[in-house]
């Protein structure tokens, strides 16, 4: 059962990002099993069995690594001072999972996150998006109105330079979403006792069930 991180794997990860080579790593392998990876497991799995339990869309369950992939180690830092996991639809062989949606939770060493979105739309998922709009524009209208109910979750992600024009008139909110290349809805705040509750399990649950519609409605792009 998860009980909560501690301020041990808060101390570890500062530690590992002033430390980030193998000897040190290997030295204190233990503490990062026992303080950093084993929570975040326990506190992925319990979360993914809890929201599959309702919400049957063919989810799988995946768990960062702290070995940095050896294609990517451009500033001689081997391994991942943060960690995350992610609840979403396997993609198709030889497809990018950056384009599509997925709920997810890192854990920094100076904050901590989680929410539904995209790491890397394609374009084409946003030209799908904006379709979509302009098709129904009442029936997204009335899904970013449940944001205005909740202060949780933000909207975030870059935009285009050159705005995109929507073919029907859509509100100041919704003109926000259409001009996106990615985005998400994220809830992110500085490392604090939350961490340190078997509460957070219910929190990011909670969160997930909220957002449970946008993802639904992301899903069909």
């Amino acid at each position: 059962m998860f009980n909560g991180f501690s301020e041990k794997t808060i101390d570890f990860m500062w530690n590992l990002r002033l430390n980030n080579n193998k000897p040190w790593f290997e030295a204190h392998k233990d503490e990062f099993v026992r303080e950093f990876q084993t929570p975040m497991k326990t506190l992925g799995r319990e979360v993914f069995e809890r929201v599959t339990a309702k919400h049957d869309r063919g989810f799988i369950h995946k768990l960062s690594r702290v070995y940095k992939d050896a294609r990517r180690i451009r500033d001689g830092e081997p391994y991942r001072a943060n960690l995350w996991f992610s609840i979403e639809k396997p993609v198709p062989e030889g497809a990018l999972w950056t384009g599509t949606p997925v709920f997810w939770f890192e854990l920094c060493p100076d904050n901590w996150s989680y929410g539904l979105g995209y790491y890397a739309a394609r374009a084409q998922t946003m030209v799908n998006f904006r379709a979509m709009i302009d098709e129904n524009p009442k029936r997204f209208e009335k899904l970013i109105t449940m944001l205005e109910e909740q202060d949780e979750f933000v909207l975030e992600g870059d935009e285009y330079a050159r705005r995109k024009e929507p073919s029907a008139k859509l509100s100041a909110k919704a003109a926000e979403w259409y001009n996106k290349k990615t985005f998400c809805l994220i809830h992110k705040q500085k490392n604090g006792k939350e961490l340190y509750s078997a509460d957070l399990t219910d929190r990011i649950v909670k969160g997930y069930e909220f957002l449970m519609p946008f993802y639904d409605y992301f899903i069909t792009l």
